[in-house]
């Protein structure tokens, strides 16, 4: 019986390693534990050859993923939003604004931005704020915010 057995990983597991890896494991928790699971396959001439042609096709995906996210960054960062609000004694503002307004207003432009996407503090004052939005895993946007009086 073999020492150790060789796994291709099917999910991202702590300590063992990521989807895709050829890990050597013991038999028994190949057997037990992964398989059963649907965390691994055995590491047989077609399992390897099928998961580094997903390999490949997630590697394509990614790359028209990252150009199509870059594209919409750089029209972001063209945009350049206005948003009105309240305004009391000393310019400072009756409420605030938040990623809900800087959302709403990129929408009535056109660009539909999750605001969890949008990585900014509440604005309580007037004035020229530059807002990021995280499009990708490094692919960010700054956007001009100006906050004007109402009226």
């Amino acid at each position: 019986m073999p020492r150790n057995l060789q796994v291709i990983l099917t999910d991202d597991l702590p300590n063992v390693g990521s989807s895709g890896d050829l890990v050597k494991v013991k038999p028994g928790y190949a057997r037990n534990f992964l398989v059963p699971r649907g965390l691994a396959a055995l590491a047989t001439a077609n399992n390897v050859a099928r998961i580094e042609h997903e390999k490949r096709v997630a590697l394509a995906r990614a790359a028209k993923l990252r150009v199509a996210a870059q594209e919409l960054a750089d029209k972001l960062s063209a945009v350049k939003l206005t948003l009105k609000a309240q305004v009391g004694e000393g310019d400072k503002l009756y409420g605030s604004i938040t990623s809900r307004d800087v959302e709403a207003a990129l929408a009535d432009k056109g660009f539909e931005v999750d605001r969890r996407k949008i990585a900014m503090e509440a604005i309580k004052e007037l004035g020229s704020f530059k807002v990021t939005l995280k499009i990708a895993s490094g692919i960010d946007a700054i956007v001009d915010v100006d906050v004007v009086p109402n009226g």
